[in-house]
Protein backbone atom coordinates (compact mmCIF):
# COMPACT_ATOMS: atom_id res chain seq x y z
CA UNK A 1 0.00 0.00 0.00
CA UNK A 2 1.20 3.47 -0.86
CA UNK A 3 0.85 5.95 1.20
CA UNK A 4 2.08 10.09 1.22
CA UNK A 5 5.37 10.52 2.82
CA UNK A 6 5.26 11.05 6.62
CA UNK A 7 4.84 13.78 8.43
CA UNK A 8 6.92 14.05 11.38
CA UNK A 9 6.47 18.15 11.92
CA UNK A 10 2.26 17.40 12.91
CA UNK A 11 2.87 13.48 14.17
CA UNK A 12 6.36 13.13 15.69
CA UNK A 13 5.27 9.61 16.79
CA UNK A 14 3.54 7.90 13.89
CA UNK A 15 3.94 10.25 10.97
CA UNK A 16 0.83 9.68 9.95
CA UNK A 17 -2.01 12.38 8.93
CA UNK A 18 -5.34 12.46 7.43
CA UNK A 19 -3.77 12.32 4.37
CA UNK A 20 -2.07 9.30 5.12
CA UNK A 21 -5.85 7.76 6.52
CA UNK A 22 -7.52 8.64 3.15
CA UNK A 23 -4.50 7.22 1.30
CA UNK A 24 -5.37 4.34 3.01
CA UNK A 25 -9.33 3.92 2.76
CA UNK A 26 -8.49 4.94 -1.23
CA UNK A 27 -6.43 1.75 -1.45
CA UNK A 28 -8.65 -0.26 0.31
CA UNK A 29 -11.71 0.04 -1.63
CA UNK A 30 -10.19 0.65 -4.87
CA UNK A 31 -8.35 -3.25 -3.76
CA UNK A 32 -11.73 -5.09 -3.60
CA UNK A 33 -13.51 -3.91 -6.41
CA UNK A 34 -11.61 -6.44 -9.17
CA UNK A 35 -14.15 -9.02 -6.54
CA UNK A 36 -17.34 -7.58 -7.09
CA UNK A 37 -20.02 -9.50 -9.08
CA UNK A 38 -21.12 -7.82 -11.99
CA UNK A 39 -24.25 -6.43 -10.49
CA UNK A 40 -21.56 -5.28 -7.48
CA UNK A 41 -24.45 -7.02 -5.03
CA UNK A 42 -21.57 -9.07 -3.90
CA UNK A 43 -17.63 -9.14 -3.44
CA UNK A 44 -16.57 -12.72 -3.67
CA UNK A 45 -13.13 -12.06 -1.68
CA UNK A 46 -10.37 -14.37 -2.65
CA UNK A 47 -9.52 -17.19 -0.11
CA UNK A 48 -9.95 -21.22 0.36
CA UNK A 49 -11.82 -20.41 4.10
CA UNK A 50 -15.45 -20.02 3.41
CA UNK A 51 -17.27 -18.93 6.91
CA UNK A 52 -19.85 -21.09 8.60
CA UNK A 53 -22.53 -18.93 7.29
CA UNK A 54 -21.76 -19.89 3.57
CA UNK A 55 -20.67 -18.20 0.15
CA UNK A 56 -23.61 -16.01 -0.27
CA UNK A 57 -23.55 -14.66 2.91
CA UNK A 58 -19.72 -14.21 2.71
CA UNK A 59 -20.09 -12.27 -0.27
CA UNK A 60 -23.19 -10.24 1.50
CA UNK A 61 -20.37 -9.51 3.78
CA UNK A 62 -17.98 -8.70 1.44
CA UNK A 63 -20.53 -5.58 -0.15
CA UNK A 64 -21.70 -4.52 3.85
CA UNK A 65 -18.64 -4.01 5.27
CA UNK A 66 -16.31 -2.24 2.63
CA UNK A 67 -19.68 -0.17 1.68
CA UNK A 68 -19.43 1.10 5.39
CA UNK A 69 -15.56 2.19 4.62
CA UNK A 70 -16.80 4.17 1.35
CA UNK A 71 -19.51 5.93 3.53
CA UNK A 72 -16.73 7.01 6.20
CA UNK A 73 -14.60 7.96 3.42
CA UNK A 74 -17.53 10.05 1.71
CA UNK A 75 -16.31 8.88 -1.35
CA UNK A 76 -19.16 9.75 -4.07
CA UNK A 77 -17.54 7.51 -7.15
CA UNK A 78 -17.63 4.54 -4.75
CA UNK A 79 -20.84 5.41 -3.32
CA UNK A 80 -22.25 5.40 -6.90
CA UNK A 81 -21.46 1.62 -7.02
CA UNK A 82 -22.20 0.70 -4.25
CA UNK A 83 -26.24 2.36 -4.98
CA UNK A 84 -26.21 -0.16 -7.87
CA UNK A 85 -24.88 -3.37 -5.66
CA UNK A 86 -27.83 -1.70 -3.08
CA UNK A 87 -30.53 -1.69 -6.32
CA UNK A 88 -29.43 -5.53 -7.34
CA UNK A 89 -28.83 -6.96 -3.73
CA UNK A 90 -32.45 -5.87 -2.83
CA UNK A 91 -34.21 -7.46 -5.74
CA UNK A 92 -33.63 -11.04 -4.66
CA UNK A 93 -29.64 -11.37 -4.20
CA UNK A 94 -29.45 -11.28 -1.00
CA UNK A 95 -30.11 -13.73 1.50
CA UNK A 96 -33.44 -13.16 4.32
CA UNK A 97 -32.45 -11.89 7.52
CA UNK A 98 -33.34 -14.15 10.28
CA UNK A 99 -33.00 -15.26 13.70
CA UNK A 100 -29.44 -14.97 14.76
CA UNK A 101 -28.51 -15.46 10.54
CA UNK A 102 -25.07 -13.04 9.74
CA UNK A 103 -27.24 -11.08 7.10
CA UNK A 104 -28.42 -9.50 10.39
CA UNK A 105 -24.84 -8.28 10.77
CA UNK A 106 -24.38 -6.83 7.73
CA UNK A 107 -27.82 -5.19 7.39
CA UNK A 108 -26.26 -2.70 10.43
CA UNK A 109 -23.41 -2.04 8.23
CA UNK A 110 -25.72 -1.18 5.53
CA UNK A 111 -27.93 0.43 7.41
CA UNK A 112 -25.12 2.56 9.66
CA UNK A 113 -24.31 3.59 6.06
CA UNK A 114 -27.22 4.80 4.13
CA UNK A 115 -27.91 6.71 7.33
CA UNK A 116 -24.04 8.79 7.15
CA UNK A 117 -24.63 9.38 3.37
CA UNK A 118 -28.15 10.11 3.12
CA UNK A 119 -27.91 12.64 0.74
CA UNK A 120 -25.15 11.40 -1.25
CA UNK A 121 -26.74 7.44 -1.80
CA UNK A 122 -30.78 7.13 0.02
CA UNK A 123 -31.93 10.24 -1.72
CA UNK A 124 -31.01 9.62 -5.37
CA UNK A 125 -32.63 5.98 -5.51
CA UNK A 126 -35.49 5.41 -7.12
CA UNK A 127 -38.96 5.25 -5.03
CA UNK A 128 -38.75 1.26 -6.01
CA UNK A 129 -35.47 0.63 -4.82
CA UNK A 130 -35.88 2.48 -1.29
CA UNK A 131 -38.83 0.41 -0.81
CA UNK A 132 -37.38 -2.93 -1.62
CA UNK A 133 -34.45 -1.56 0.58
CA UNK A 134 -37.04 -0.41 3.56
CA UNK A 135 -38.41 -3.64 3.29
CA UNK A 136 -35.02 -6.06 3.22
CA UNK A 137 -34.03 -4.18 6.19
CA UNK A 138 -36.91 -4.76 8.04
CA UNK A 139 -36.81 -7.98 8.63
CA UNK A 140 -34.12 -6.76 10.93
CA UNK A 141 -36.21 -5.41 13.58
CA UNK A 142 -37.99 -8.68 14.33
CA UNK A 143 -34.98 -11.12 13.77
CA UNK A 144 -33.64 -12.22 16.80
CA UNK A 145 -30.22 -11.70 17.45
CA UNK A 146 -27.54 -13.89 19.42
CA UNK A 147 -27.52 -12.25 23.09
CA UNK A 148 -24.50 -10.75 22.73
CA UNK A 149 -23.75 -7.05 20.85
CA UNK A 150 -25.69 -8.58 18.37
CA UNK A 151 -28.60 -6.92 20.11
CA UNK A 152 -27.68 -3.42 18.73
CA UNK A 153 -27.75 -4.62 15.58
CA UNK A 154 -32.07 -3.88 15.47
CA UNK A 155 -31.05 -0.90 16.92
CA UNK A 156 -28.86 0.51 14.36
CA UNK A 157 -31.69 -0.86 11.69
CA UNK A 158 -34.21 0.94 13.29
CA UNK A 159 -32.32 4.47 14.00
CA UNK A 160 -32.17 4.71 10.10
CA UNK A 161 -35.35 2.98 9.09
CA UNK A 162 -37.10 5.86 11.45
CA UNK A 163 -35.25 8.61 9.86
CA UNK A 164 -36.91 7.39 6.51
CA UNK A 165 -40.52 7.09 7.70
CA UNK A 166 -40.39 3.29 7.21
CA UNK A 167 -42.43 0.91 9.93
CA UNK A 168 -41.43 3.68 12.19
CA UNK A 169 -43.32 2.14 15.10
CA UNK A 170 -41.57 -1.32 14.54
CA UNK A 171 -38.47 0.61 14.32
CA UNK A 172 -38.93 2.17 17.72
CA UNK A 173 -39.45 -0.70 19.37
CA UNK A 174 -36.60 -2.53 18.05
CA UNK A 175 -34.55 0.50 19.10
CA UNK A 176 -36.06 0.07 22.85
CA UNK A 177 -35.89 -3.27 22.96
CA UNK A 178 -32.34 -3.81 21.95
CA UNK A 179 -30.85 -0.73 24.07
CA UNK A 180 -33.13 -2.12 27.40
CA UNK A 181 -31.34 -5.55 26.49
CA UNK A 182 -27.66 -4.55 26.70
CA UNK A 183 -28.25 -2.45 30.30
CA UNK A 184 -28.47 -6.05 31.53
CA UNK A 185 -24.14 -6.27 30.46
CA UNK A 186 -23.58 -3.03 31.87
CA UNK A 187 -20.76 -3.51 35.17
CA UNK A 188 -20.17 0.26 35.34
CA UNK A 189 -16.65 2.10 34.67
CA UNK A 190 -17.48 2.40 31.31
CA UNK A 191 -17.23 -1.62 30.81
CA UNK A 192 -20.45 -4.27 29.16
CA UNK A 193 -19.86 -7.99 28.81
CA UNK A 194 -20.64 -9.14 25.61
CA UNK A 195 -23.54 -11.18 26.79
CA UNK A 196 -23.90 -13.38 29.76
CA UNK A 197 -20.87 -14.31 31.53
CA UNK A 198 -17.89 -12.29 32.08
CA UNK A 199 -16.65 -11.68 28.20
CA UNK A 200 -14.17 -8.64 28.11
CA UNK A 201 -12.58 -7.32 25.25
CA UNK A 202 -12.70 -5.28 22.38
CA UNK A 203 -15.90 -5.27 21.88
CA UNK A 204 -16.74 -3.03 24.40
CA UNK A 205 -15.31 -0.59 22.15
CA UNK A 206 -16.10 -1.37 18.89
CA UNK A 207 -19.41 -2.91 19.45
CA UNK A 208 -20.75 -2.33 22.76
CA UNK A 209 -19.90 1.25 22.62
CA UNK A 210 -20.00 2.32 19.15
CA UNK A 211 -23.83 1.31 17.84
CA UNK A 212 -25.44 3.27 21.22
CA UNK A 213 -23.24 6.09 20.99
CA UNK A 214 -24.06 6.80 17.34
CA UNK A 215 -27.22 6.31 17.23
CA UNK A 216 -28.03 9.00 19.96
CA UNK A 217 -25.03 10.90 18.51
CA UNK A 218 -27.41 10.73 14.88
CA UNK A 219 -30.25 11.01 16.43
CA UNK A 220 -29.54 13.80 18.25
CA UNK A 221 -30.99 12.83 21.67
CA UNK A 222 -29.57 14.72 24.22
CA UNK A 223 -30.27 12.31 26.97
CA UNK A 224 -29.13 9.09 25.23
CA UNK A 225 -26.05 10.73 24.50
CA UNK A 226 -25.20 11.87 28.08
CA UNK A 227 -25.82 8.67 29.35
CA UNK A 228 -24.13 6.73 26.56
CA UNK A 229 -20.76 9.40 26.23
CA UNK A 230 -20.75 9.29 29.18
CA UNK A 231 -19.69 5.62 29.21
CA UNK A 232 -17.97 5.74 26.58
CA UNK A 233 -15.66 8.49 28.16
CA UNK A 234 -14.91 6.73 31.44
CA UNK A 235 -13.79 3.27 29.01
CA UNK A 236 -11.40 5.28 26.98
CA UNK A 237 -9.87 5.81 30.18
CA UNK A 238 -8.59 2.60 30.42
CA UNK A 239 -8.87 1.78 27.20
CA UNK A 240 -6.10 4.11 25.95
CA UNK A 241 -4.17 2.06 28.49
CA UNK A 242 -4.41 -1.09 26.30
CA UNK A 243 -2.11 0.37 22.90
CA UNK A 244 1.13 -0.65 23.02
CA UNK A 245 4.43 2.30 21.89
CA UNK A 246 4.75 0.33 19.07
CA UNK A 247 0.53 1.02 18.10
CA UNK A 248 -0.21 -2.81 18.69
CA UNK A 249 -3.69 -3.10 20.17
CA UNK A 250 -3.85 -6.22 23.04
CA UNK A 251 -4.22 -9.26 21.71
CA UNK A 252 -6.70 -10.32 23.52
CA UNK A 253 -10.55 -11.45 23.04
CA UNK A 254 -12.13 -12.63 19.96
CA UNK A 255 -12.04 -11.29 16.17
CA UNK A 256 -8.59 -10.12 16.01
CA UNK A 257 -8.91 -10.19 12.50
CA UNK A 258 -10.70 -6.60 12.49
CA UNK A 259 -7.32 -5.42 13.38
CA UNK A 260 -7.44 -1.31 13.39
CA UNK A 261 -10.95 -1.73 14.13
CA UNK A 262 -9.61 -1.17 17.99
CA UNK A 263 -9.68 2.43 16.88
CA UNK A 264 -12.79 3.21 16.27
CA UNK A 265 -14.04 4.39 20.31
CA UNK A 266 -11.05 6.48 20.50
CA UNK A 267 -12.69 8.00 16.76
CA UNK A 268 -15.71 8.23 18.15
CA UNK A 269 -15.55 9.63 21.68
CA UNK A 270 -13.72 12.77 19.53
CA UNK A 271 -16.79 12.79 16.89
CA UNK A 272 -18.90 13.13 20.03
CA UNK A 273 -17.08 15.36 22.69
CA UNK A 274 -17.17 12.28 24.91
CA UNK A 275 -13.26 11.44 25.48
CA UNK A 276 -11.13 12.07 27.99
CA UNK A 277 -8.26 12.09 25.59
CA UNK A 278 -6.50 14.96 23.92
CA UNK A 279 -6.73 15.31 20.02
CA UNK A 280 -3.03 14.56 19.99
CA UNK A 281 -3.38 11.81 22.44
CA UNK A 282 -6.57 10.35 19.71
CA UNK A 283 -4.39 10.43 16.59
CA UNK A 284 -1.48 9.61 17.98
CA UNK A 285 -3.53 6.04 19.81
CA UNK A 286 -5.10 5.45 16.52
CA UNK A 287 -2.65 6.33 13.47
CA UNK A 288 -0.15 4.44 15.39
CA UNK A 289 -2.58 0.97 15.31
CA UNK A 290 -3.11 1.66 11.74
CA UNK A 291 0.88 2.32 10.80
CA UNK A 292 1.54 -0.88 13.07
CA UNK A 293 -0.93 -3.58 10.87
CA UNK A 294 0.10 -1.60 7.51
CA UNK A 295 3.77 -2.51 8.50
CA UNK A 296 3.33 -5.86 9.23
CA UNK A 297 1.88 -7.60 6.66
CA UNK A 298 -1.94 -6.88 7.38
CA UNK A 299 -2.58 -5.96 3.40
CA UNK A 300 -1.21 -8.83 1.17
CA UNK A 301 -0.34 -7.60 -2.05
CA UNK A 302 -3.29 -7.32 -4.07
CA UNK A 303 -4.03 -4.57 -1.40
CA UNK A 304 -6.28 -7.07 0.76
CA UNK A 305 -6.72 -7.34 4.16
CA UNK A 306 -5.74 -10.75 4.93
CA UNK A 307 -7.36 -13.51 7.81
CA UNK A 308 -4.98 -12.83 10.71
CA UNK A 309 -3.20 -10.58 12.68
CA UNK A 310 -0.27 -9.81 11.57
CA UNK A 311 -0.09 -11.22 8.15
CA UNK A 312 -2.96 -14.44 7.66
CA UNK A 313 -3.05 -16.60 11.05
CA UNK A 314 -5.62 -18.97 11.63
CA UNK A 315 -5.14 -19.29 15.34
CA UNK A 316 -7.00 -15.85 15.78
CA UNK A 317 -10.20 -17.10 13.55
CA UNK A 318 -13.14 -18.22 14.43
CA UNK A 319 -15.92 -20.23 12.85
CA UNK A 320 -17.77 -17.09 11.67
CA UNK A 321 -14.71 -15.71 9.95
CA UNK A 322 -15.06 -15.63 6.02
CA UNK A 323 -12.59 -13.85 3.68
CA UNK A 324 -14.44 -10.59 3.70
CA UNK A 325 -14.85 -10.42 7.62
CA UNK A 326 -11.84 -8.56 8.49
CA UNK A 327 -13.32 -5.55 6.40
CA UNK A 328 -14.80 -4.49 10.06
CA UNK A 329 -11.33 -2.80 10.29
CA UNK A 330 -13.53 -0.47 8.08
CA UNK A 331 -14.74 1.22 11.78
CA UNK A 332 -11.21 2.21 12.26
CA UNK A 333 -11.99 4.97 9.34
CA UNK A 334 -14.63 6.51 11.75
CA UNK A 335 -12.45 9.37 12.21
CA UNK A 336 -13.04 10.37 8.36
CA UNK A 337 -16.38 11.96 9.85
CA UNK A 338 -14.14 14.69 11.42
CA UNK A 339 -13.97 17.27 8.91
CA UNK A 340 -10.11 17.93 8.03
CA UNK A 341 -10.09 21.09 10.06
CA UNK A 342 -11.19 19.18 13.38
CA UNK A 343 -8.69 19.99 15.81
CA UNK A 344 -7.90 15.93 15.92
CA UNK A 345 -6.50 16.11 12.44
CA UNK A 346 -4.84 19.31 13.39
CA UNK A 347 -3.73 19.38 16.55
CA UNK A 348 0.43 17.82 17.40
CA UNK A 349 0.48 14.55 17.88
CA UNK A 350 0.96 13.95 21.96
CA UNK A 351 1.95 10.81 23.45
CA UNK A 352 0.32 8.05 24.34
CA UNK A 353 0.07 6.89 27.79
CA UNK A 354 2.55 4.02 27.60
CA UNK A 355 4.95 6.41 26.04
CA UNK A 356 4.41 8.74 29.69
CA UNK A 357 5.57 6.77 32.44
CA UNK A 358 5.77 3.18 34.12
CA UNK A 359 1.78 2.58 35.35
CA UNK A 360 0.54 -0.49 36.95
CA UNK A 361 -3.63 0.10 36.77
CA UNK A 362 -6.07 -1.93 38.40
CA UNK A 363 -9.66 -2.36 36.40
CA UNK A 364 -11.43 -3.21 38.86
CA UNK A 365 -14.95 -3.97 36.20
CA UNK A 366 -12.83 -6.73 33.88
CA UNK A 367 -10.67 -7.37 36.96
CA UNK A 368 -7.83 -6.95 35.12
CA UNK A 369 -4.59 -5.32 36.32
CA UNK A 370 -2.68 -3.35 33.49
CA UNK A 371 1.21 -3.09 33.50
CA UNK A 372 3.05 -1.00 30.86
CA UNK A 373 6.33 0.22 30.95
CA UNK A 374 7.34 3.25 28.66
CA UNK A 375 11.18 1.99 28.34
CA UNK A 376 10.11 -0.71 25.86
CA UNK A 377 6.24 0.58 24.86
CA UNK A 378 5.14 -3.06 25.91
CA UNK A 379 1.67 -3.61 27.72
CA UNK A 380 0.41 -6.50 29.43
CA UNK A 381 -2.66 -7.53 30.86
CA UNK A 382 -3.11 -9.61 34.25
CA UNK A 383 -6.84 -11.34 33.58
CA UNK A 384 -8.27 -12.47 36.64
CA UNK A 385 -11.94 -11.50 35.40
CA UNK A 386 -12.61 -12.33 32.06
CA UNK A 387 -13.24 -15.52 30.69
CA UNK A 388 -15.26 -17.20 27.13
CA UNK A 389 -13.94 -20.85 26.72
CA UNK A 390 -15.16 -20.78 23.60
CA UNK A 391 -12.71 -18.79 22.33
CA UNK A 392 -9.76 -19.96 23.88
CA UNK A 393 -6.40 -19.70 23.88
CA UNK A 394 -7.33 -15.82 23.96
CA UNK A 395 -9.93 -15.22 26.56
CA UNK A 396 -8.55 -17.70 29.71
CA UNK A 397 -4.73 -17.00 29.74
CA UNK A 398 -3.89 -15.34 33.00
CA UNK A 399 -2.02 -12.87 31.00
CA UNK A 400 -1.82 -11.32 27.40
CA UNK A 401 0.69 -8.85 26.19
CA UNK A 402 0.99 -6.32 23.22
CA UNK A 403 3.41 -8.25 21.90
CA UNK A 404 3.12 -11.99 22.31
CA UNK A 405 0.51 -14.28 21.33
CA UNK A 406 -1.03 -17.05 23.25
CA UNK A 407 0.22 -20.47 22.27
CA UNK A 408 -3.00 -21.94 20.11
CA UNK A 409 -1.54 -24.96 19.35
CA UNK A 410 -3.00 -27.43 21.97
CA UNK A 411 -0.26 -29.94 21.40
CA UNK A 412 2.71 -27.26 23.08
CA UNK A 413 2.77 -25.88 26.42
CA UNK A 414 0.22 -23.25 27.40
CA UNK A 415 1.43 -20.14 28.55
CA UNK A 416 0.39 -18.23 31.35
CA UNK A 417 -1.02 -21.22 33.04
CA UNK A 418 -1.43 -23.16 35.78
CA UNK A 419 -1.27 -27.07 34.78
CA UNK A 420 -2.82 -29.29 37.57
CA UNK A 421 -2.19 -32.79 36.98
CA UNK A 422 -1.44 -32.26 33.36
CA UNK A 423 -4.60 -30.21 32.33
CA UNK A 424 -4.09 -26.69 31.98
CA UNK A 425 -7.69 -25.59 31.80
CA UNK A 426 -9.09 -22.76 33.19
CA UNK A 427 -12.83 -22.21 34.17
CA UNK A 428 -15.47 -20.79 36.12
CA UNK A 429 -13.05 -17.70 36.87
CA UNK A 430 -14.18 -15.69 40.37
CA UNK A 431 -12.89 -12.61 40.64
CA UNK A 432 -11.37 -11.72 44.25
CA UNK A 433 -10.15 -8.33 43.62
CA UNK A 434 -7.85 -5.41 41.98
CA UNK A 435 -5.74 -3.09 43.80
CA UNK A 436 -2.83 -0.60 44.37
CA UNK A 437 -0.44 -3.00 41.58
CA UNK A 438 -1.93 -6.73 42.49
CA UNK A 439 -4.97 -8.56 41.29
CA UNK A 440 -6.50 -11.62 41.81
CA UNK A 441 -8.91 -14.41 41.16
CA UNK A 442 -9.75 -18.18 41.44
CA UNK A 443 -10.89 -20.66 39.10
CA UNK A 444 -11.35 -24.42 38.41
CA UNK A 445 -8.37 -26.23 36.84
CA UNK A 446 -9.32 -29.28 34.30
CA UNK A 447 -8.59 -31.65 37.05
CA UNK A 448 -11.67 -29.99 39.60
CA UNK A 449 -9.07 -29.06 41.48
CA UNK A 450 -9.66 -24.86 43.01
CA UNK A 451 -6.47 -22.63 42.18
CA UNK A 452 -6.19 -19.27 44.34
CA UNK A 453 -4.02 -16.70 42.20
CA UNK A 454 -2.94 -13.25 42.72
CA UNK A 455 -0.21 -11.48 41.08
CA UNK A 456 1.65 -8.60 42.41
CA UNK A 457 3.77 -6.14 39.32
CA UNK A 458 5.66 -2.83 39.27
CA UNK A 459 7.70 -1.86 36.73
CA UNK A 460 7.98 -5.06 34.36
CA UNK A 461 8.61 -7.32 37.08
CA UNK A 462 5.87 -9.78 38.71
CA UNK A 463 5.51 -11.92 41.45
CA UNK A 464 2.97 -14.89 40.30
CA UNK A 465 1.49 -16.84 43.56
CA UNK A 466 -1.16 -19.88 42.90
CA UNK A 467 -2.60 -21.83 45.95
CA UNK A 468 -4.20 -24.99 44.38
CA UNK A 469 -6.98 -27.24 46.86
CA UNK A 470 -8.69 -29.79 46.19
CA UNK A 471 -5.33 -32.13 44.73
CA UNK A 472 -4.56 -35.41 45.54
CA UNK A 473 -1.04 -35.07 47.20
CA UNK A 474 1.34 -35.09 45.02
CA UNK A 475 -0.06 -34.67 41.94
CA UNK A 476 2.29 -32.65 39.66
CA UNK A 477 1.60 -28.79 39.40
CA UNK A 478 3.18 -26.99 36.57
CA UNK A 479 3.24 -22.80 36.05
CA UNK A 480 4.49 -21.28 33.15
CA UNK A 481 4.99 -17.88 31.66
CA UNK A 482 5.06 -15.73 28.79
CA UNK A 483 5.37 -17.20 25.26
CA UNK A 484 7.31 -15.55 23.14
CA UNK A 485 10.23 -16.33 20.51
CA UNK A 486 12.40 -12.84 21.53
CA UNK A 487 10.83 -11.01 18.58
CA UNK A 488 12.06 -7.93 18.02
CA UNK A 489 14.29 -8.45 21.22
CA UNK A 490 11.24 -9.38 23.41
CA UNK A 491 12.15 -11.91 26.25
CA UNK A 492 10.57 -13.63 28.41
CA UNK A 493 11.77 -15.17 32.03
CA UNK A 494 10.23 -17.38 34.99
CA UNK A 495 12.32 -18.10 37.97
CA UNK A 496 10.67 -20.23 40.95
CA UNK A 497 11.13 -18.76 44.23
CA UNK A 498 8.32 -21.58 46.02
CA UNK A 499 7.13 -24.71 45.64
CA UNK A 500 8.68 -25.02 42.23
CA UNK A 501 11.65 -25.97 40.37
CA UNK A 502 13.68 -26.89 37.28
CA UNK A 503 12.98 -24.00 35.93
CA UNK A 504 13.32 -24.43 32.00
CA UNK A 505 12.09 -22.98 28.12
CA UNK A 506 10.85 -24.83 25.60
CA UNK A 507 10.82 -25.04 21.62
CA UNK A 508 7.47 -23.07 21.78
CA UNK A 509 8.97 -20.13 23.93
CA UNK A 510 6.66 -21.15 26.89
CA UNK A 511 9.36 -20.85 30.51
CA UNK A 512 7.25 -23.05 32.88
CA UNK A 513 8.41 -24.29 36.24
CA UNK A 514 7.05 -27.38 38.00
CA UNK A 515 6.09 -29.14 41.87
CA UNK A 516 3.85 -30.86 43.48
CA UNK A 517 0.66 -30.15 45.58
CA UNK A 518 1.44 -28.75 48.76
CA UNK A 519 1.66 -25.43 49.81
CA UNK A 520 2.11 -22.01 47.69
CA UNK A 521 3.68 -22.36 44.31
CA UNK A 522 5.30 -18.49 43.79
CA UNK A 523 6.96 -17.59 41.00
CA UNK A 524 8.62 -14.15 39.31
CA UNK A 525 7.84 -13.71 35.95
CA UNK A 526 9.17 -10.93 33.55
CA UNK A 527 8.18 -10.19 29.78
CA UNK A 528 11.03 -7.26 28.71
CA UNK A 529 12.23 -5.08 25.37
CA UNK A 530 14.84 -4.09 27.65
CA UNK A 531 18.17 -5.42 26.16
CA UNK A 532 20.60 -5.60 29.46
CA UNK A 533 17.45 -5.41 32.76
CA UNK A 534 18.52 -6.07 35.91
CA UNK A 535 18.29 -9.91 37.32
CA UNK A 536 14.88 -10.36 38.68
CA UNK A 537 15.94 -11.44 41.86
CA UNK A 538 17.57 -8.45 42.00
CA UNK A 539 14.88 -6.57 41.21
CA UNK A 540 12.30 -7.77 44.02
CA UNK A 541 12.31 -9.42 46.97
CA UNK A 542 10.21 -12.47 48.37
CA UNK A 543 10.07 -13.86 51.59
CA UNK A 544 8.26 -17.03 52.36
CA UNK A 545 8.81 -17.70 56.03
CA UNK A 546 5.18 -18.25 55.93
CA UNK A 547 4.24 -20.09 52.93
CA UNK A 548 2.68 -22.91 54.93
CA UNK A 549 0.09 -20.80 55.91
CA UNK A 550 -0.57 -19.04 52.76
CA UNK A 551 1.46 -15.47 53.71
CA UNK A 552 4.20 -14.39 52.01
CA UNK A 553 6.04 -10.92 52.00
CA UNK A 554 7.10 -8.79 48.86
CA UNK A 555 9.06 -5.95 48.38
CA UNK A 556 9.71 -4.36 44.77
CA UNK A 557 13.09 -2.52 45.06
CA UNK A 558 13.23 -0.25 47.91
CA UNK A 559 9.18 0.41 48.06
CA UNK A 560 7.26 -0.87 50.95
CA UNK A 561 6.90 -4.17 52.10
CA UNK A 562 3.61 -6.21 50.78
CA UNK A 563 1.89 -8.40 53.15
CA UNK A 564 0.18 -11.30 50.61
CA UNK A 565 -2.07 -14.26 52.11
CA UNK A 566 -3.47 -16.57 50.13
CA UNK A 567 -6.41 -19.12 51.45
CA UNK A 568 -8.81 -21.13 48.99
CA UNK A 569 -11.37 -19.04 50.05
CA UNK A 570 -10.24 -15.35 50.36
CA UNK A 571 -7.33 -13.05 49.21
CA UNK A 572 -5.60 -10.41 51.50
CA UNK A 573 -2.92 -7.91 50.05
CA UNK A 574 -1.61 -5.44 52.61
CA UNK A 575 0.78 -2.70 52.58
CA UNK A 576 0.82 -2.00 48.66
CA UNK A 577 0.46 1.68 49.15
CA UNK A 578 1.93 1.80 52.69
CA UNK A 579 -1.54 1.20 54.36
CA UNK A 580 -3.32 -1.98 54.86
CA UNK A 581 -5.62 -2.41 52.03
CA UNK A 582 -9.26 -4.69 52.14
CA UNK A 583 -9.34 -7.92 51.61
CA UNK A 584 -10.44 -9.55 48.30
CA UNK A 585 -12.26 -12.71 49.13
CA UNK A 586 -15.25 -15.12 47.78
CA UNK A 587 -16.79 -18.11 48.50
Amino acid sequence: MRLPPPDHALSPRTGLTRAHWEAAADALLAAVEPYATADRALYHLPGDRASWSGRLSDGLEGYARTLLLAAFRRDETALERYADGLAAGVRGVWPRIEDRGQPLVEAASIALALRLTRPQLWDRLDDGVRQRTADWLGDALTAEPWPCNWELFPVTVGGFLRTVDRTSDAARKAIDRGLERIERWYVGDGWYTDGAGRAFDHYNGWAMHLYPVLHAWLDDDPRLLELYGGRLARHLTDYARLFGGDGAPMRQGRSLTYRFATTAPLWLGALTGHTPLSPGETRRLASGALRYFLQRGAVDERGLLTLGWHGPDPDVLQGYSGPASPYWASKGFLGLLLPPEHEVWTAREEPAPVERTDAVTPLSAPNWLVQSTRSDGLVRLHNHGSEDVRYDPYYTRLAYSTATAPTADTSAPYDNSVVVGGDPRRTGIEPLGVGDGWAASRHTAGCGARVTSVVLARGAVEVRVHLVAGAEPGTPVRVTGWATAEEDGVRAELVPVAGLDDSLTGVTGVTGVTGDVGSLFVALARLTGEPDPVPLQESVSVRTTDAADGILHVRFGEGPEVRVTVSPDAVRVTGASGTDGPPASGT
